[in-house]
């Protein structure tokens, strides 16, 4: 059975598709029945010409007329009834003129109000004036009304001059340019101190807005890829970026656009300005490079006049050479807009999230309402959100850097206007379409090393449409870096030497390897001779990684005290440490240590498991564990920097990375609001206390139970760790290779470990330890002197380098 729709409500128009009336359009201007209202201005904004024009004649007349012989009102009624009587010239034009506004006005106020008044002119009249004018073109019509209005404005002058001047209106634009030349000194004058004064500040600015940028041609860069090492997965993402300036067509009449926008983000060290330098060397284009400190202004809208002067000179560059690239340093220095820091490049959010985008998270198999679920939740139980005070720069002397940022966007991927004087202003006043710009083949290159302080809309395709990481070189990219300095040196290493220099030095980027290959030969040099060993580069290490020691010396108890310290780490690390090689072990005191145990990875890894991070607390437990065994109960102050290592690793695996007895994470359960990880309802009294075994207790039983574990190692091991001590204070500083000799009782690079495996080594280092025990109880000196080996030893390393955290720090 089908229903009628309901009948319109008299009075209210007819309804039309759409849910609310909100989504109806407004009726168009001719289907209005009556005229659309004016504003207030547009209906007396001519009648107000008028009415001054009139004023300027009526103030004319009274400073032709002799002092006092008419007032402003009298002159003011004359000039109104010559006017209304038709016998004044000036008047009989601007009476003229304002009964024609007038009209036109009353006319327009009919037609606001009378349908039919409105249709009657609009439809027989004016629009029968309408169809004969279309014949004509819309140019042709906007050229014929341009005239007109011309016309009336010139009969407007005219008739104003010729009351001031005293003449009729004919005449009168033809006596004004004499008038004016008459004029022209003191015009002139005026116009020279309001130049002066403008030409000021633009010169100030002018030089303000210099510099910051330096112009490298093609012939000035002799940079090239091969000159690249350690970065060969990004150098072949970025040799793909060259079709964009030397092939554009190649991409564009396919239908594609040119990707305009390379950023290389990454620790300091890695490359990224001699890949740049490489692309322009490459190319053959000119390179132009901005200094991060060249938009840095004390004054508002100087950097944004630099940043116009830039563009303006790349694109000059790009038109004479077919392409330039243009390479920001240190491009964080940039700028936000006020956001807070994103997480990294291309990140969405001002907050971090509480995953991290590394980890296999499980964020992504859910849908996306319980993400925004979870997402809402996190930000809403973090820390409270910074007003707009706290996170935008307020602008003024020394800011703008908003302003220039914004410049940056719009040079990036804003309109481009057409070049030329002449071809943006002649030929569009004669009416001629100005011809289009050219496309500017510009590679715009930045590099940071701060990719979360970059502006999100800095980051979006189209303006930086590649984004590459510039990460630590791989050890196979450190091995060709290395050969590639060394070749440059005269040297006397082997290619396992060379390997194992790439082993020892994981986090090399090509900046340090340079100028540890440097160091190496500063200290051949300082020794003689021109040609480098390995002495040579293990003292170079050593003096990078740790740095130079204070000079001060221990006493003797003290001094056996920090060496068994870190013997007990060297060992431990040695016997359970297998994802960490030792890399140096040293008891020069240092700013804030006494001594150290160096780890690096002998390889390249990404994930960490529960038993390395155990074999880690152990490592860092094994100075209590050793100082008690050895000292009879008693610890010095020194481990506690490890317990406070140990005890954050044993919270992260207990409470955080589901290593430990608990299923929860305490991350999410503290931004809950529940403390020590547990869960409501479970406590020990039945009621809504801690889990029976809280967090806090499960940390210690992990570490008392790793603990015990180190004792019964270094119990095990008690000769090696009297025999790396006796390494350590012999030599003070060891490094790993040497510590893993001894500890095997086998010959090493620098020293014999073969030489503690006998048994007067043996009897001797606990004689010496006994003896250096009871002075550590008494507070007195060592009777005895440290034994020494028979034969003596190759030799060791002491040189003064040294790093690490207080007495035994260990660092993995």
């Amino acid at each position: 059975m089908s229903t009628s729709p309901p009948a319109p409500r008299p009075g209210l128009p007819p309804a039309t598709d759409g849910p609310t009336a909100q989504h109806r359009s407004r009726p168009r201007d001719e289907d209005r029945p009556t005229r659309r209202p004016l504003e207030w201005w547009d209906r007396v904004k001519f009648l107000l010409l008028l009415g001054i024009a009139y004023l300027v004649v009526v103030w004319n007349a009274i400073a032709s007329m002799p002092p006092l012989a008419v007032t402003f009102r009298e002159s003011a009624w004359l000039g109104l009834q010559d006017a209304i009587l038709l016998t004044a010239g000036s008047g009989r034009v601007l009476a003229v003129l304002a009964g024609i506004e007038l009209l036109r006005q009353l006319h327009y106020l009919v037609s606001e109000r009378s349908a039919a008044y409105h249709r009657f002119w609009t439809q027989r009249v004016f629009g029968r004036f309408e169809r004969r004018l279309q014949r004509m073109s819309d140019w042709t019509r906007f050229r014929i009304t341009r005239v007109l209005k011309l016309l009336v404005v010139v009969v407007v002058l005219s008739v104003v001059l010729g009351a001031l001047l005293h003449v009729p209106p004919t005449t009168a634009l033809f006596e004004a340019p004499a008038r004016f030349v008459a004029a022209l000194p003191f015009i002139l004058q005026l116009a020279f101190g309001f130049f002066f004064i403008i030409f000021q500040f633009i010169g100030l600015f002018w030089f303000l807005s210099r510099g910051g940028t330096d112009v490298y041609f093609p012939d000035d860069i002799k940079t090239r890829f091969e000159d690249v090492w350690g970065q060969d997965s990004v150098l072949e993402k970025i040799r793909e970026n060259l079709v964009f300036l030397e092939d554009p067509e190649a991409i564009e009449d396919r239908g594609g656009y040119v990707p305009g926008g390379i950023l290389l983000w990454g620790p300091p060290g890695t490359g990224k300005t001699l890949m740049a330098e490489a692309v322009a060397g490459e190319t053959g284009k000119p390179f132009v490079f901005v200094d991060p400190g060249a938009f840095q202004n004390m004054f508002l809208g100087v950097g944004i006049l630099k940043v116009k002067a830039l563009f303006r000179k790349a694109r000059k560059l790009a038109l004479r050479y077919g392409g330039v690239i243009l390479f920001f340093d240190e491009a964080d220095s940039l700028g936000s807009r006020g956001a807070l820091a994103q997480p990294g490049p291309g990140g969405s959010g001002a907050t971090p999230a509480p995953w991290h985008a590394g980890d296999c998270h499980g964020f992504d198999l859910l849908d996306p309402v319980t993400k925004a679920v979870l997402a809402r939740d996190t930000l809403s139980t973090g820390a409270p959100r910074r007003t707009t005070r706290d996170r935008i720069i307020m602008g003024g002397m020394g800011g703008g850097g908003m302003g220039t940022l914004n410049a940056l966007l719009t040079e990036l991927s804003g309109l481009k206007k057409p070049r030329g004087f002449f071809n943006r202003i002649v030929r569009r006043a004669l009416g001629l379409r100005p011809k289009p710009p050219p496309k500017y083949r510009i590679m715009v290159m930045m590099a940071t090393n701060l990719p979360q302080a970059l502006d999100e809309a800095l980051l979006r395709p189209g303006r930086l449409d590649r984004i590459y990481k510039v990460g630590y070189p791989s050890k196979a990219g450190r091995l060709r870096t290395y050969g590639g300095y060394l070749a440059k040196v005269r040297h006397e290493l082997t290619d396992e030497q060379v390997d194992r220099l790439a082993t020892i030095t994981p986090y090399a980027t090509g900046a340090t390897i340079k100028d540890l290959v440097n160091e190496a030969l500063i200290n051949a040099i300082r020794d003689g001779r021109e040609v480098i060993n390995w002495r040579d580069v293990v003292k170079a290490k050593q003096l990078k990684d740790l740095g130079p020691p204070e000079d001060v010396e221990y006493i003797e108890r003290e001094r056996h005290a920090v060496a068994i310290h870190e013997a007990c780490h060297a060992v431990t690390a040695y016997r359970v440490r297998h994802h960490l090689t030792i890399d140096i072990a040293t008891i020069e005191k240092g700013g804030t240590y006494l001594g150290m145990v160096a780890s690096i990875p002998p390889e390249d890894q990404f994930t960490r498991w529960r038993s390395e991070y155990e074999a880690d607390i152990m490592v860092s437990l094994a100075s209590l564990a050793g100082e008690r065994r050895f000292f009879d109960g008693d610890n010095s102050s020194g481990v506690s920097g490890d317990l406070e290592t140990a005890t954050r690793l044993a919270t992260m695996m207990e409470g955080y990375w589901g290593m430990g007895a608990s299923l929860s994470s305490h991350g999410v359960t503290r931004q809950a609001g529940i403390p020590g990880g547990a869960r409501p309802g479970e406590g020990e009294d039945g009621g809504s206390g801690l889990l029976d075994s809280s967090l806090g207790e499960r940390i210690e039983e992990k570490l008392a139970a790793l603990l015990a574990r180190c004792e019964a190692l270094l119990a095990e091991n008690r000769l090696e760790v009297l025999a790396v001590a006796h390494a350590l204070e012999s030599n003070k500083t060891v490094t790993g290779e040497d510590v893993a000799a001894i500890i095997d009782g086998r010959p090493g690079p620098l020293l014999d470990g073969s030489l503690y495996r006998t048994e007067t080594f043996r009897v001797a280092a606990e004689d010496y330890h006994r003896s250096a025990l009871a002075a550590h109880k008494r507070h007195a000196r060592i009777p005895v002197p440290l034994p020494q080996l028979a034969p003596v030893g190759v030799g060791g390393i002491t040189s003064g380098d040294g790093h690490g955290t207080e007495l035994g720090g260990t660092a993995p």
